[in-house]
């Protein structure tokens, strides 16, 4: 294979994405071929291989070290994984004000991920002070954005009136622009809206969408709350939610 064809691999996501399912290590050594070129997008996708161990023996401090050469170069995503890195101690000690730092960057360059993480961290008073105000714009441009979990967050902000006035109708459009944009939290959201509406069929059918594609730590704080319904069809959606925390 010529450097050439990886290249075009690595530029091309719909061949890069089959590639990977079809042939993880293929792909893993048309992406390191290319990072090695100086090519910033594989460079970029080099630490994200090396953080999942996708095609390619998992390994977080070199992760880290691909994604600090993309950031260098003004890749925005690598820039936001640094983060990401940092927040959770991927292949560093935890350190949530040098993931603030790095979101930060990221999020005034226009990220809509990296608005999103900068915000948790606002919010939650994680690295840097809290400051509610500034995690709402930040969740309201990455909504604008088209970024579906800041759209559940901002619903939350409007719904509960948290630093700007109640608005539940806003709130229930942007629950349902974070369903239909395949949120798990959000489809969780607008089924609560839903079924406070009395539409439990289609409350229902968005809380078996929010169950097929939430992980453990939404299914377990979902289904404790499901099972405080009142309307017998969806208390009993709580089971299906146990189950499938068993199942994880």
């Amino acid at each position: 294979m010529s450097f050439q064809l990886r290249r075009q691999e690595v530029l091309d996501g719909d061949r890069l994405k089959a590639m990977l399912d079809e042939s993880p290590a293929r792909a893993a050594q048309a992406i390191v071929a290319a990072a090695r070129e100086g090519l910033v997008d594989a460079q970029a996708l080099l630490g994200q291989i090396l953080l999942d161990g996708n095609g390619i023996a998992q390994d977080q401090p070199l992760a880290l070290r691909w994604f600090d050469i993309a950031a260098r170069q003004g890749h925005l995503m690598a820039r936001n994984m640094l983060g990401r890195c940092h927040e959770h101690g991927w292949g560093c000690v935890a350190d949530a004000a040098a993931a603030a730092r790095h979101y930060r960057i990221a999020a005034e360059a226009g990220l809509d991920w990296a608005m999103y993480n900068y915000a948790n961290l606002l919010a939650t008073g994680r690295g840097v002070a809290e400051d509610q105000s500034s995690a709402l714009n930040l969740y309201r441009r990455a909504a604008e954005l088209g970024h579906a979990k800041s759209m559940n967050l901002l619903g939350r902000y409007l719904e509960e009136g948290r630093v700007c006035p109640a608005d539940p109708q806003a709130a229930r459009d942007w629950y349902r622009r974070s369903a239909e944009g395949g949120d798990f939290r959000g489809q969780f959201s607008f089924a609560a809206v839903l079924a406070a509406e009395g539409s439990i069929d289609t409350a229902l059918v968005w809380l078996r969408k929010a169950l097929a594609n939430g992980n453990l730590n939404f299914l377990r704080v979902a289904s404790q709350a499901l099972m405080g319904a009142t309307e017998p069809r969806i208390h009993a959606m709580a089971d299906d939610y146990a189950k499938r925390c068993a199942e994880l």
